[in-house]
């Protein structure tokens, strides 16, 4: 693979943005989009996910991205909880919700695997060349 360039190129931001990209979906076509507070709450530990990823990447330094992928990380895991909300619910099935929730954990693996990847770098920034495989 190529240089990462820019937050967008990770796999880790994509997976994110993929799923408010679902939610969004699920509030357009639900009752869900009158259901404020679970709404607002779940939106906003989605949101924090990318946007924790594309902070940290911005800050340049694999300290700071590896305290803001550890935020993204714990927006992830507040995200896979309010899944069970929407499932009691009834805004999702179960196989939506096994669905998600697999993919969620998937994607908190490969934030680990990115995190211990910064830990062991001799590279002190994150703009460097560097082969997917290793930690996605």
């Amino acid at each position: 693979m190529g240089k990462i360039e820019k937050f967008e190129d990770l796999t880790i931001w994509k997976d994110a943005f993929e799923f408010c990209i679902w939610l969004n979906q699920l509030v357009n076509s639900t009752d869900l989009k009158q259901d404020f507070s679970l709404r607002n709450q779940i939106e906003a530990s989605a949101g924090s996910v990318m946007d924790n990823i594309a902070e940290g990447f911005e800050r340049q330094g694999n300290k700071e991205f590896i305290r803001f992928l550890f935020i993204a990380k714990g927006s992830l895991g507040e995200v896979r909880s309010q899944l069970y909300r929407l499932k009691v619910k009834g805004y999702i099935s179960d196989s939506v919700f096994t669905e998600k929730t697999d993919s969620l954990i998937i994607t908190g693996k490969k934030i680990n695997r990115l995190i211990s990847y910064l830990k062991e770098s001799e590279h002190k920034g994150w703009h460097f060349k560097e082969d997917h495989e290793s930690y996605e």
